[in-house]
């Protein structure tokens, strides 16, 4: 070691050397510090996973909760609106493939059936029941008749576009005016008994292309059956 000559500066004039410690005891402040940071680094790593011990079930929930609200809104409005859609087509489809019968009257009696009577042929059905009690119509049509109409009395004959009519006699009252699109099941009139008639009663009848045929099977081929009082609400499907 040389020494300092005398014209050197003294760097250390005025301040108090700390001694360098002995290297042993570096040594042990050194290793001592890494084991602390190491026990840290150990404390610090136990709360968090890792990645490779992760399950792929927990990545996924993680995934999914990564999805905004905003995000998942849209999501359930448009399934929601699919779901909306598609319940709307399968009700129309349903309502355009399937004609609507219903049964002229409720809580009737049957009382004459089609066929000849007195030498004369009975082109309908009656269907006996207390004055009053309102009747409908059997299918879709438009009023082609609403009026007084000889022996049928007060009338109705509802044109139903494909050369059938139906015609519905003896009314107390005419509920429908001539040229009304009428749906099934919607009221035409009252029971009654004018015209030729012997007690309150509903006379119907169905014409094909101008020919009477006999309501009852006519009827029952479309899921309507007068004697049993049974009614389709669409063709093929049959409700009590």
């Amino acid at each position: 070691m040389r020494q300092r000559l005398s014209s050197e500066p003294d760097r250390y004039r005025g301040r108090r050397r700390v001694p360098t410690p002995p290297r042993s005891r570096y040594a042990a402040v050194v290793a001592t510090a890494f084991v602390g940071a190491g026990v840290v680094a150990l404390g610090a790593g136990a709360s968090l996973p890792d990645a490779k011990s992760v399950s792929p079930t927990v990545l996924a929930d993680l995934e999914a909760a990564s999805l905004t609200s905003e995000q998942a809104a849209e999501r359930a409005e448009d399934a929601e609106r699919a779901s909306r859609d598609g319940r709307g087509g399968l009700e129309t489809s349903m309502e355009d493939q399937a004609e609507v019968w219903r049964l002229p009257l409720h809580g009737y009696t049957f009382t004459t059936p089609y066929g000849m009577r007195w030498d004369k042929l009975h082109a309908g059905v009656d269907l006996a029941a207390e004055e009053g009690t309102p009747y409908h119509a059997i299918r879709d049509g438009k009023v082609k008749l609403a009026r007084y109409y000889g022996g049928y009395g007060n009338a109705v004959i509802l044109d139903h576009g494909d050369g059938t009519e139906s015609i519905y006699a003896h009314s107390s009252q005419l509920l429908v005016q001539e040229g009304q699109q009428v749906k099934a099941g919607d009221k035409l009139g009252l029971v009654g008994s004018t015209g030729h008639s012997f007690g309150s009663h509903l006379h119907l009848e169905v014409h094909v292309n101008g020919t009477p045929k006999d309501p009852i099977p006519y009827l029952r081929d479309r899921g309507v059956d007068i004697k049993l009082q049974v009614e389709a609400i669409y063709t093929g499907v049959v409700a009590s």
